[in-house]
Parts: structure tokens; sequence; C-alpha cells
């Protein structure tokens, strides 16, 4: 078995028994994400343990802009003023209760990380954001350095320089 993160194909990719403990996440993978992934609203990334087709964990990635009043000083200081600045959302992150604290959930961000620092070369990005769903979340990304918005402790950003620097 191995472990691969593909994109969502609701042919092929089991959703139906996905279970993460927060009914959101839970009900999106199964309703949703396909949906969003036809027209363009998300891309929608799945980890399977291949050739198991369920769902073990997942993310979604789409465009984003940041208003730079939002921004830290120190990170904002060598920006352009402009009032809205491109990023990348990674909009959805979750893992099933089955495969919860066992690393799951750096394995997809560190993947979704790498994809957005990837598509720079053909999309601008000045950041990857997140929307963390409660608290136990903003840790979470706060362990890999992401930083919190001003007004907005539950959105949180990472520059693709920081990403740069730490994605081999």
């Amino acid at each position: 078995m191995t472990l691969t993160i593909e994109l969502l194909d609701s042919k092929k990719h089991n959703r139906s028994c996905f279970s993460c403990g927060n009914e959101s996440l839970d009900n999106y993978i199964r309703k949703q994400a396909s949906q969003d992934l036809k027209k363009k609203i998300a891309t929608v990334f799945v980890l399977i343990d291949s050739p198991n087709t369920d769902v073990i964990a997942y993310y979604t990635l789409s465009s984003y802009t940041i208003d730079i009043a939002n921004l830290d000083e120190t990170f904002a200081k060598g920006i352009p003023r402009y009032p809205l600045l491109p990023a990348t959302l990674l909009g959805r992150l979750a893992v099933d209760n089955t495969f919860q604290g066992q690393g799951m959930g750096k394995v997809i961000l560190i993947d979704a990380l790498k994809r957005a620092l990837d598509a720079i070369t053909q999309v601008a990005s000045l950041a990857v954001v997140v929307e963390a769903i409660d608290e136990d979340a903003v840790r979470f990304y706060q362990k890999y350095g992401f930083r919190q918005f001003k007004q907005y402790p539950l959105k949180l950003y990472l520059s693709m320089n920081s990403i740069a620097s730490i994605i081999p």
C-alpha cells in the first residue's frame, strides 16, 4: 500500500465514509467537493492509501485576495500598496478520524504548500491563507509558521518566501 495524493475523481474516490468529526467538513467532501471542482471554484486533493480508494484526508486550493491593511507590518513593509494582493486559499483541510494523530495533517499541508509554491511560476501569489475552523486548527497551522491576520484570529497566512524556505 502507498499513500498517494490525487486530484479528486468522484468516480474513483470513495468519500461516503469520510468522517473527521466536523459536520461541515464531512458534508463538503461527501456532497459539495466534486461540484466545486467541476465549476472551477476549488481544486480538491485527496489522500488515499492506494490501491484502496477511501479518502483518508483532503484539502482544497483556490485563488484569493488579501487586503494589505490586514497584514503584519513587517511582512507588508516591502509590498506594493495595492488595495488587494494575490494569494492562494487553503480553504479546507481535514483528516478522517481513523487517521488523526498519525501525521496525515502534516502530509497534506506540506503537499498543499508545495503545490501553491509550484503554481507561482504561472499565477502570482504572495502567501497561502487558511481559515481555521477552531482554535485547535489555529495551533496546528501556527506550528508550521502561519501568522494570524490582525483583525481575524481564525484567519492565518504564510508567505511564499517562508514556504520556499521550508519546502525541499
